[in-house]
């Protein structure tokens, strides 16, 4: 036989509400993965976002994007000589802001007649018509200047960034990501060809070219 025992009333009471004030006092915290937390949409959130966009666009889209455009020097500069504002329409794409540079893709390859390798913002100046001078300069990293390859792709829209310092973290990580494709020889450089594809930014016909590098490669 199974005995029973019968609380008082009170008793059975005064434990529901123990078990109703316990209750109350809890707080249920569901474990969420760390890939599935949200992102801070301030600025500690800058690094995630660029990480991300990073991942999603440099491969499969800017890269393809500036080698399927990229103009000889030769038509780059044909290009140029019908008006800066008229060759950036066709084929560049202008950054944010008033009096922002035209961005072109250009593809070529050129004699090196000067190389800079004792800084960390090391470039090569290539002789690309056979006259003997310079013609473009190159970066070569690790400090690569400049957002030429955030601003030649029109996906990158700064309305779609928090402020100017995320948008500026995007541009760094660019650079940051091409400089480390860049692989030199050992020795001099001087004398020795050089084939290239990049971004240069200008804001008059005339400025000096300066390639942001997709690709290099130094040729015997």
């Amino acid at each position: 036989m199974i005995s029973k025992t019968i609380l008082p009333r009170g008793t059975i009471l005064t434990l529901c509400a123990v078990a109703v004030f316990s209750l109350s006092g809890c707080k249920l915290v569901k474990n969420v993965p760390e890939d599935e937390k949200a992102v801070s949409a301030g600025a500690s959130g800058d690094e995630v976002r660029t990480g991300q966009r990073i991942s999603d666009t440099f491969e499969t889209r800017l890269l393809p994007y500036v080698r399927d455009r990229a103009l000889s020097y030769q038509a780059f500069r044909t290009a140029l000589a019908q008006g800066l504002d008229e060759a950036g329409q066709s084929h560049g794409n202008r950054g944010s802001g008033q009096g922002a540079a035209w961005n072109f893709a250009i593809t070529d390859s050129g004699r090196i007649v000067s190389a800079k390798l004792d800084t960390r913002a090391r470039v090569a100046e290539l002789d690309i018509d056979g006259d003997g001078s310079a013609d473009v300069t190159v970066q070569l990293g690790p400090v690569i200047r400049g957002n030429a390859l955030r601003d030649i792709a029109p996906f990158y829209n700064f309305d779609d960034f928090r402020d100017q310092i995320e948008f500026a973290k995007l541009g760094r990580a660019l650079n940051d990501q091409v400089s480390a494709m860049v692989q030199l020889p050992e020795g001099d450089l001087v004398g020795r060809r050089m084939a290239f594809t990049g971004v240069t930014p200008l804001k008059k016909a005339d400025e000096a070219v300066l390639v942001t590098p997709i690709s290099v490669d130094v040729l015997p």
